[in-house]
């Protein structure tokens, strides 16, 4: 039994599938569950079974999860204790929608690590709204920057609200389509095929098919699409500002738009979160931070968040 298997059980758990796993891991599916049946066999209990709404716990598997959870949060915080004594900057880690992470992350963090003098280091990553809370409690992340995180009661985390924003339908002029918004061409970024998502709900409300929904590599690319007239697309207003006070792109009067929102930072409790992670939502809280997050980069394209798995999990 290793720490990182128990990470794997605690992470499929919570979840509710291997490939959700995997997906948040960034390792095969494979990789997944030869990590699970090593705890199987282990504990000789199935722990996890595959059920008609996914995974469920045996009751071995249900006493085990909480003691598994604190395992993983101890040697989470090992580590961090080993970096600190070695004089290495502690390790601050964001999750958060690809756009967020697109717009934000690189100011956000260049700020951040101006006014620790370094002695913290922000890294930023795209995780899906299902993922985040589950990223956050289990220490593969510190702070989950978005949506307002439904969590279980039993994960122990608080979701604070940071700043208003809007979700606008957005097109570029002359090119507004007719019709019902469900037969538009939509032109979305990765975090538009999250169901969870706030674009994901939105295009939920509005009925639009996946056959209408062509998927971007970034925010960026998808409002370059909008911009030549191949559809519309979905926007944070103050992330696309440039590109609407430049009329590139206009807003477009859809019902149910725009959407009101509001990012939250989700983390664990006070005396449960890395001393960085309460430096990070202090910050988050300056008139500073409110301006970065409120005025954009220009953008710079996310990789997928890749939690540090650097052992072999079935071994």
């Amino acid at each position: 039994m290793t720490l990182t298997q128990l990470s794997v059980f605690v992470l499929a758990a919570r979840l509710g599938s291997v490939k959700a796993a995997a997906s948040t891991l960034g390792v095969s599916e494979p990789a997944v569950s030869q990590a699970l049946a090593a705890l199987r066999k282990h504990f000789g209990d199935p722990l996890l079974t595959r059920g008609e709404a996914g995974m469920a716990l045996t009751p071995g598997g249900k006493r085990l999860l909480p003691i598994a959870a604190q395992l993983v949060g101890l040697g989470a915080e090992a580590e961090a204790a080993v970096r600190s004594a070695l004089g290495a900057p502690e390790q601050v880690r964001l999750v958060a929608p690809s756009d967020v992470v697109e717009f934000v992350a690189g100011p956000l963090a260049a700020a951040f690590g101006a006014r620790t003098a370094g002695s913290a280091e922000l890294t930023a990553g795209v995780a899906g709204t299902g993922e985040m809370a589950a990223l956050v409690a289990q220490r593969l992340a510190d702070i989950a920057l978005g949506p307002r995180l439904a969590t279980d009661r039993g994960l122990g985390l608080v979701s604070e609200p940071i700043v208003k924003c809007r979700l606008a339908v957005l097109a570029a002029p002359g090119a507004v389509p007719r019709g019902t918004p469900a037969r538009w061409d939509w032109l979305i970024d990765p975090s538009g095929t999250d169901p969870e998502s706030d674009v994901g709900r939105l295009l939920a409300v509005l009925g639009v098919p996946d056959s209408r929904r062509s998927v971007f590599p970034n925010q960026t690319a998808a409002w370059d699409a909008a911009i030549m007239g191949r559809g519309v697309a979905t926007g944070l207003t103050h992330l696309a500002v440039h590109h609407l006070r430049r009329r590139e792109l206009q807003v477009v009067d859809v019902p149910g738009t725009p959407v009101e929102l509001c990012w939250h930072a989700t983390m664990l409790p006070a005396d449960r979160r890395a001393p960085g992670a309460t430096t990070l939502r202090r910050f988050l809280g300056t008139p500073e931070a409110t301006k970065l997050l409120r005025s954009p980069g220009t953008g710079v394209p996310p990789s997928r968040f890749r939690p540090p798995v650097y052992v072999t999990i079935w071994s």
